[in-house]
Formats: C-alpha cells, sequence, structure tokens
C-alpha cells in the first residue's frame, strides 16, 4: 500500500508528542476530495495545537495544520475534478479533521476554494490562514466605510499583520505598524508602513475611556489591553478589526468608543466564513497583494521543523509567513 509522510500528534496520560510518520490512505479522513498537499503554513492556531494549550485538538491521533493548497487527485464532488487546484483554510482542519502537515489529505469539497487565476499553490499557502484574516479585516473595514485615511495594523511583523500592512499600503492607506520588535522597522517599512509604533505605548491598561483621535481603522491582531486602547484612539465612525488574541481574550474597556464615537469593532472569523466571503477574500488578494512582497515575508520549513516553528510562532518569535514544503 502506498504512504504519505505527515506530522502526527498523538496523546499519552495527557502529554502531546509530535512525529513525522509514515501513513497510508486508510489514515485518512472520510470526505469526497483527495488533496495531493503541496504546502502548508504555521500559524498561531498551530503553536496551540502543538504546545496543547487551550485544548486545541479534540481528537487524537492528528494531523495538525490549520491550512493547505495543493492539486485534487481524485473527487465524487462534482464542483471538483481531478487537476484541480485548491486551498483551504479553517473548517476545523487540524483540530477535529485532519490537516495540511501531511503529503495528503481527504476533505469534503464545500471546504475547497479554487485558486482565482494568476494564484499558485506556493503563493495560496503562503497567503494562508493568517493572510485570509488579513484579507477578510481589510474587507470589514472597506464595509465599515473606511476607504482611506490612516488605518493602525497591531502585531505587525507577524503573520496576519504582514499581510494586513502590504495590502493596505498597495490599496493606498496610511500604514501606522505597531510591533515590540524595533529590529523590524525596515521590514515593515519595506511592506508599506509609513510609521512604526511602539507596542508599549498601546498594551498597558487603559488610563481613559476615550483618547485623541489618531486613526480611522484599525487591523488588531493583539486584543485584551491592547484592543482597548486601540478603540479609545480610533476616530469617529471608524472600524476596527478583531482578528487575533496574542495578548489576551478579555476585552477590558469601556463602551465610550461605540457610543460616544461610533466606532465599530468587526469580528474575523476564518474558520465558518461562508464560501461566497472566502472566494470573494480569495480573489481580492490575487490582485490586491504584490507577490513579491508575499514572497520577501516568506521563510520555508519542512515537515521536520513545522512542529519547532510552530513553538516558535505561538511565542511572537517569527517575522511574517512560514511556509511548510511537505515534500522537503
Amino acid at each position: 500500500m502506498e504512504t504519505f509522510k505527515a506530522v502526527r500528534v498523538t496523546q499519552e496520560e495527557g502529554k502531546l508528542a509530535t512525529t513525522v510518520a509514515n501513513l497510508s490512505d486508510a489514515d485518512l479522513d472520510s470526505g469526497d476530495v483527495t488533496v495531493a498537499v503541496e504546502y502548508s503554513t504555521v500559524n498561531y492556531k498551530d503553536g496551540l495545537a502543538i504546545t496543547g494549550l487551550g485544548g486545541f485538538i479534540k481528537r487524537f491521533p492528528m494531523v495538525p495544520g490549520i491550512d493547505l493548497a495543493g492539486t485534487v487527485l481524485a473527487s465524487s464532488n462534482p464542483k471538483f475534478q481531478a487537476g484541480d487546484k485548491v486551498v483551504l483554510n479553517g473548517y476545523e482542519a487540524g483540530v477535529t479533521h485532519h490537516g495540511g502537515f501531511a503529503q495528503r489529505a481527504r476533505v469534503r469539497g464545500d471546504w475547497l476554494v479554487k485558486l482565482p487565476p494568476g494564484l499558485s499553490t506556493r503563493q495560496a499557502a503562503a497567503i494562508g490562514t493568517a493572510g485570509f484574516a488579513a484579507m477578510l479585516s481589510v474587507l470589514a473595514l472597506e464595509h465599515g466605510g473606511v476607504r482611506d485615511g490612516e488605518v493602525l495594523v497591531t502585531g505587525a511583523a507577524g503573520g496576519v499583520g504582514s499581510v494586513a500592512i502590504a495590502i493596505l499600503a498597495k490599496l493606498g492607506y496610511r500604514v501606522l505598524a505597531s510591533t515590540g520588535r524595533s529590529s523590524e522597522e525596515a521590514y515593515l517599512r519595506h511592506l508599506g508602513a509609513a510609521e512604526i509604533i511602539d507596542r508599549a505605548s498601546l498594551s498597558a491598561a487603559a488610563q481613559r475611556p476615550l483618547g485623541a483621535e489618531r486613526w480611522s481603522g484599525a487591523v488588531d491582531t493583539v486584543g485584551s489591553h491592547t484592543l482597548v486602547n486601540v478603540l479609545a484612539q480610533t476616530r469617529y465612525g471608524g472600524t476596527v478589526s478583531a482578528c487575533g488574541l496574542a495578548q489576551g481574550m478579555d476585552l477590558p474597556g469601556s463602551m465610550a468608543p461605540f457610543i460616544l464615537r461610533g466606532v465599530t469593532l468587526a469580528g474575523i472569523d476564518t474558520v465558518n466564513a461562508p464560501m461566497y466571503v472566502r472566494e470573494r477574500a480569495w480573489a481580492r488578494l490575487a490582485t490586491d497583494l504584490d507577490p513579491g512582497l508575499l514572497e520577501g515575508m516568506v521563510s520555508t520549513v519542512g515537515l521536520g521543523e513545522a512542529a519547532a516553528r510552530a513553538v516558535q510562532v505561538l511565542k511572537g518569535a517569527v517575522r511574517g509567513r512560514t511556509l511548510v514544503d511537505v515534500n522537503l
């Protein structure tokens, strides 16, 4: 029987272990589309899965990896046929269903998006869930009426932040990048950031419910006190997208930005976003993200290095996007 390589997370007596194993088609989950996976990426949630924080993985053994890009091998779903290039984000891949850290996956066709023209599987995976979240955030700002002006991006040197900066700058916004890594200033300016803000100015407990109005919108990947301070300094009628919780899940703030300045807080969900939203986001990513800037964000690892890199991503120690080439 033909085998393929996959990262495998097992649990014994409450302790998680991660190995690269040889699996067969008998180990695949149910689904109507089989995909030859070419690439995945390492995201914050993959760090949670591999470390066991928060009980992220719901069954064992599990192949982690919350996204994948590759080529359809076989399909009983009428929407897909062998040879189609596809991408998957969310739908609890790597949580309740085997994910992308493998050379093969079997999934439901209803979870897959055909790649738009001009976007390769490598580029789609490099964008990954983080870039998908960034694009959803941009769409939320546009929906909220933020069509120009200054936009803040927190966690700027991470995956979501990097892609968000590149897209927003290309669309003509003046981008403010908040980071705790001053060494990344040149990188952030290369992506399009016009100004760098020390994250320490946003991460402390808020002293007042409202501050001076500074930005028309924001993409926040941090949550907690940082998000409270971002909201407090958003201009009247502005919109803030919330797509991360690196500082925490709490929101220890005030209603003042909402009822005195009409600020909108838009939640971003990459797991269960409806298909029409996914297709719109991927179509925009194919046109609104500079391929050269995307490539400059990327570092590449093989399956054997994916788990260690996921731990580093969780610590906030990785710049940009980490591509997993499953055939390395």
